[in-house]
């Protein structure tokens, strides 16, 4: 027997596995199809959860931003979208957007081998994506998406770096999008406008072993998004991404309160100091950083989070 073939066979069965999850993606794709008709027909949601599926976003946010951009009619010209904490892009926000829709993206990744993937896949020569292997801070994030092309109106903006996200969004001005989707930090309640303190150097990993201890709470979000002109319209049923559209662009969505649109994730993903998982739900989760250091963003002031949190 050749030595080689058994490398053949097996890469034939590589090639047979990547063809049949491209053709499971393509029927994702087709199904989420007649759920978007579904969901326009319909007229105003009372709720943006009632939009919710998922094709290959980690929740049901496929199925928001598509109801978002229905109701926005963003032009032809506004169609792209900036998305950054992607990892390797298979799990995203946008990249049903690309996909169905055909935008023009840019997406960032601190992981080279994540968006060395990305450029190497079919993606990347069907549609007009810029795959981008930086470490996003305040300082440089503005000067990154100008770099790469994208400027004035887009259509969206995913912000999901686990760590300095209310601190980078503060400072994007290169481009206005017409709908944010931020994520939050859900144990930090719906009342106070906090977050991590600034860092250019944060990793969730490292900050604390418990992995909980990263990001804002939505309160923060709803008090930046307003200095910049946008209207916080809801969240996902998870309880991790707010969603905020610019207020010139609202066509009749609600705008929502903090208290309103405030959802507490139950997704369980602490670990202990080992690295593995532990499971604490509810306020379990909270006291296991008690003693770390938040920041209020609508005044100088910090403190340790179990001194606001857990009184």
């Amino acid at each position: 027997m050749s030595p080689l073939r058994p490398l053949k066979r097996i890469l034939r069965q590589i090639a047979q596995l990547r063809f049949l999850a491209g053709q499971v993606a393509d029927a994702k794709v087709l199904s989420a199809r007649l759920l978007i008709n579904q969901i326009r027909s319909a007229g105003l949601l009372g709720s943006l959860r009632d939009a919710e599926f998922k094709v290959f976003s980690q929740f049901g946010d496929d199925g928001i931003i598509q109801y978002l951009v229905h109701r926005t009619s963003i032009a032809r010209v506004e169609e792209s979208f900036i998305e950054f904490g992607v990892h390797d892009y298979e799990e995203s926000n946008t990249r049903f957007l690309l996909i169905n829709d055909n935008w023009r993206g840019l997406v960032m990744d601190s992981g080279a081998e994540n968006m060395k993937q990305v450029r190497n896949s079919d993606l990347y020569w069907r549609h007009d994506l810029t795959a981008i292997s930086t470490f996003i801070d305040a300082d440089n994030i503005d000067g990154l998406i100008s770099g790469a092309g994208f400027g004035g109106d887009i259509g969206l903006l995913s912000i999901d770096i686990d760590g300095n996200d209310y601190w980078v969004w503060e400072r994007i001005q290169s481009v206005s999008p017409i709908i944010v989707v931020a994520e939050y930090n859900s144990l930090f309640g719906a009342e106070h406008a906090v977050s991590i303190p600034y860092d250019p150097q944060f990793r969730r990993e490292t900050a604390h072993h418990s992995n909980l201890y990263w990001g804002c709470s939505l309160a923060a979000l709803d008090f930046l998004g307003r200095r910049k002109g946008y209207a916080l319209v809801g969240s996902n049923s998870a309880g991790n991404n707010a969603y905020f559209v610019r207020r010139d662009r609202m066509s009749g969505l609600a705008e929502k309160s903090v208290k309103e649109a405030y959802v507490e994730s139950r997704y369980r993903e602490s670990r202990d100091s080992s690295g593995h998982l532990t499971y604490l739900s509810g306020a379990d989760r909270l006291r296991a950083i008690r003693h770390l250091p938040v920041r209020f963003v609508d005044r100088d002031d910090s403190r340790p989070i179990g001194d606001i949190l857990l009184c």
